[in-house]
């Protein structure tokens, strides 16, 4: 079995890293904050490295997970880097959800130091990062998507190689763009919903069972209605994946105003301090459009 190193810890890699160690993998992991490795390790087993250049000394494959395609080729090739060691891995699995270009740069910039690249973006939030259900989308070349897949069956329930790379980059930010999207749409019926003076939870539990029904409203609904912004995925995160999306389809000539939409209201949100927070905190800035909070009284009924 190869040796797996792991960068980066937070809301998903720690789930991520603890299904590898369920299913058997030798694993060395590291964090920017080394007390959250070791605290992983007291829980889950593994090693911690001390340094970067430690886990690509203690790897034959290093899979990283943090905010943006520039974190992750500082993380590998920057001067206290992953290949600063003697000894480097074979295989570079970036689960990141960075810009396809960064992809492409950094496969290219591997590949110079000998190693593959396959980029894994994924999709499902913290709940499917926990129990292994993730989806994952794949890409690269056809061998090295097959090397890296006992550890993505590991992690995930569904596995799509889309192409090659910078592929999957593209599907994972249009689909997070489009997730946005549909999270805005939910938001403003639900506002239209408390105005009109109906049960929320009621229209909420129609909503879930209809053609507006939508991932977006299965993970985000009673979080926006109970105003319940514990982070599963960040609002700034999704900010910065739909940017993306747009510089996607203006590269290419294609509008995506709704996406377009999506990022003026997640761009309130920063303003208003909420980048901290999940991203259903984007109803604060709906709020304010509508002057009326789901958390309010609802109004007295209107005319039958």
């Amino acid at each position: 079995m190869e040796r797996i190193g792991f960068a980066g810890l937070g809301i998903m890699g720690s789930r991520m890293a603890a299904n590898l160690r369920r299913a058997g993998f030798d694993l060395t992991v590291w964090n920017r904050t080394t007390a959250t490795a070791e605290a992983f390790v007291a829980e889950h087993g593994g090693t911690v490295a001390q340094t970067l250049a430690d886990l690509g000394a203690a790897s034959d494959v290093v899979v990283t997970i943090l905010v943006d395609g520039p974190q992750v080729a500082e993380l590998l090739l920057g001067d206290e880097g992953v290949f600063s060691a003697t000894s480097t891995p074979t295989l570079c699995i970036d689960m990141t959800t960075t810009a396809p270009e960064d992809a492409r740069m950094l496969a290219h910039q591997l590949a110079e130091r000998g190693a593959a690249f396959v980029e894994a973006p994924v999709t499902g939030s913290a709940p499917r990062a926990a129990d292994g259900t993730l989806t994952i989308m794949a890409g690269g070349s056809v061998e090295d998507v097959e090397r890296a897949r006992p550890l993505f069956e590991a992690m995930g329930e569904t596995i799509v190689h889309v192409g090659p790379t910078g592929d999957a980059q593209t599907a994972k930010v249009l689909t997070n763009a489009v997730g946005a999207a549909n999270a805005v749409a939910l938001g403003q019926a639900l506002l239209v919903g408390r105005r009109a003076g109906i049960d929320v939870e009621r229209l909420i539990e129609v909503l879930l069972r209809s053609a507006g029904g939508s991932r977006a409203a299965e993970l985000k609904a009673l979080p926006m209605l109970h105003h319940d912004f514990t982070p599963l995925f960040r609002l700034e995160h999704m900010l910065k994946d739909v940017r993306y999306a747009l510089e996607t389809g203006q590269a290419v000539g294609a509008p995506f105003p709704a996406a377009a939409a999506a990022r003026e209201v997640l761009n309130a949100g920063m303003g208003r301090g909420l980048g901290d927070q999940d991203f259903a905190a984007l109803i604060e800035v709906l709020e304010g459009f509508a002057g009326v909070a789901l958390t309010d009284p609802p109004p007295p009924a209107g005319p039958q």
